[in-house]
């Protein structure tokens, strides 16, 4: 039995609900959330639940060691969560300047995790179980085991190829916690970490100190001094989340909201924004598509220019989203393929899951980076330590180059909309640069083309990948699309890898009715109460 093929297209339906919705990409995750609401959680304690699963069920996209973002709707607003971490005070930058590189995998890319400090800070304000007992489902997978998804054992068996050659100490712990046997696991196979299980726990019954300001903590550094790293005890303690207000753009009679820099969520509204100015009314016609392609090209060309850490680089939003550069950016695209950006950064791997009850809407976003990030696992602790200091670049004078204490490029972005038929709430979609590309073709499809959420999901994507100069297309898409586009100079290839196109997830309200909706392109699925 092969469990990762599948030869037809599978069809799912929006899942209804009037007491809770949940969305994730894993379904044990999925499951976590469900146990903490029949518990009686909320939906942000669900949310946690399955965050800290995940790093347990998809260790391949996410992890303790990496960074959080999120957007909650309560009774009061829509409030941002930052919780990204600095690049480490002691880095010596000036050496990788002089090298002309910044190594993707060892202690040169890590940051300081800052997901742990989002789980506390969002359980803190909104929780209302402890995170003892939230935490409980994630620490029984890692010590009992479960049986690993197959998508995930596919992204699993790609990343083997690189960390499995990984050389040096500090890469040895993390091929034995994940490649035991010198492998990646199969589909179906039993994976279980139970120094995962114990890190999780201490995490929850000292509500982050000991990760931050404790035996955790002096683990990671310690581990840093031994084998080269440059994270120390006063990194991990002087970090702390931001509260951001969210971004807005109107759309079509409709409501789109991101996170400020240092996140490219700001990619997504100015490609909207720019779009409302041509005109554009439907969705997907061939020159609507390429009008999509082209603002979408010249918002990231922008984000590549300005976006940083927002401690040393504030107003970047306002900037990029000034009415007057919108109208110049609009202006400048035509009939045919335009110019491509120039991205100083790579591709990562993430998780994304959405959930909502009657009080809040949560919408949540977590990622090592790089797959499993920079290969670096703290002994002990099965603490996989990100990579997103490769996100810096190495100009010296671009806003966001490389510096010690310093937050850097950041991919993920959880989104929030309010659609023009009634319907808010939760949105996301994961997977690098994809990310803002995916929120807008999902935006359009729902507000141009009228699709429910799980048919937005469902619905073909195009990318466009800045490494190999390609307008990348999903096999559904029309061959008589495909022409048309590489008739107007887009370099087009189709592409039959689906996880290249991201993996999302809704959560909406309209009155007392619940959606939720789950990407057909990952292992997970929807629920609701």
């Amino acid at each position: 039995m092969d469990l990762t093929r599948y030869p037809y297209p599978s069809s799912r339906r929006v899942v209804l609900g009037s007491r809770a919705v949940l969305a994730a990409s894993h379904p044990l995750a999925v499951a976590a959330g469900a146990e903490i609401l029949h518990e009686g959680g909320n939906a942000l304690d669900a949310a946690l639940a399955m965050a800290a699963a995940l790093t347990v069920l998809e260790p391949t996209a996410n992890g303790i060691g990496g960074d959080l973002f999120a957007i909650v709707e309560d009774g009061e607003g829509l409030w941002g969560l930052n919780a990204s971490g600095k690049s480490p005070r002691g880095l010596p930058a000036e050496r990788f300047f002089a090298e002309g590189r910044l190594p993707r995998f060892g202690w040169p890319a890590v940051t300081v995790p800052g997901a742990v400090s989002g789980w506390v800070t969002l359980a803190r304000r909104w929780g209302r179980l402890p995170l003892t007992r939230v935490f409980s489902p994630a620490v029984r997978y890692a010590r009992e085991g479960h049986p690993v998804a197959p998508e995930v054992a596919r992204a699993w068996r790609r990343a083997a190829r690189v960390y499995l050659g990984l050389k040096g100490p500090e890469f040895e712990a993390f091929k034995r916690v994940f490649f035991p046997g010198g492998r990646a696991p199969r589909p179906g196979e039993i994976w279980r970490s139970e120094d995962h299980a114990r890190t999780l726990e201490s995490i929850a019954e000292s509500e982050g100190e000991s990760f931050y300001r404790g035996e955790l903590a002096d683990r990671i550094a310690a581990f840093a001094r031994k084998t080269g790293g440059w994270i120390g005890e006063a990194d991990l303690a002087e970090h702390g989340p931001l509260w951001v207000r969210p971004l807005e753009v109107a759309f079509r009679g409709g409501r789109v909201c991101e996170l400020p820099p240092n996140g490219q969520g700001v990619v997504a509204l100015l490609a909207l924004r720019i779009l409302e100015t041509l005109g554009l009314a439907r969705y997907p016609g061939e020159r609507e598509v390429h009008l999509a392609v082209e603002a979408t090209k010249r918002a990231f060309a922008e984000a590549f220019k300005e976006v940083a850490d927002p401690e040393q680089e504030p107003g970047v939003a306002e900037r990029l989203l000034d009415p007057g550069r919108v109208r110049r950016l609009a202006a400048a695209i035509g009939e045919a393929a335009g110019p491509w950006p120039e991205p100083d950064r790579l591709p990562g791997g993430t998780v994304y899951l959405a959930a909502a009850d009657r009080e809040l809407s949560v919408s949540l976003i977590q990622s090592n980076y790089m797959g499993f990030g920079s290969g670096v696992l703290v002994p002990g602790t099965g603490i996989a330590l990100q990579n997103r200091g490769a996100g810096f670049h190495l100009d010296a004078k671009h806003p966001n180059r490389l510096a010690p204490g310093k937050r850097p490029y950041h991919t993920i972005i959880p989104g929030f909309l309010a659609l023009p038929t009634g319907e808010r709430g939760a949105f996301g979609l994961m997977g690098g640069f994809m990310q803002p590309q995916g929120h807008l073709q999902l935006v359009l499809r729902l507000v141009l083309e009228g699709l429910n959420p799980q048919s937005a999901l469902d619905a073909p994507r195009w990318q466009l990948d800045f490494y190999e100069r390609a307008l990348l297309l999903e096999p559904e898409f029309p061959r008589s699309l495909s022409l048309a586009l590489a008739d107007r100079g887009h370099p087009v290839r189709v592409e039959p890898e689906h996880g290249r196109f991201g993996r999302g997830q809704f959560a909406l309200k309209k009155g007392p009715l619940l959606l939720a909706a789950s990407e057909p392109r990952a292992d997970g699925l929807a629920f609701a109460l």
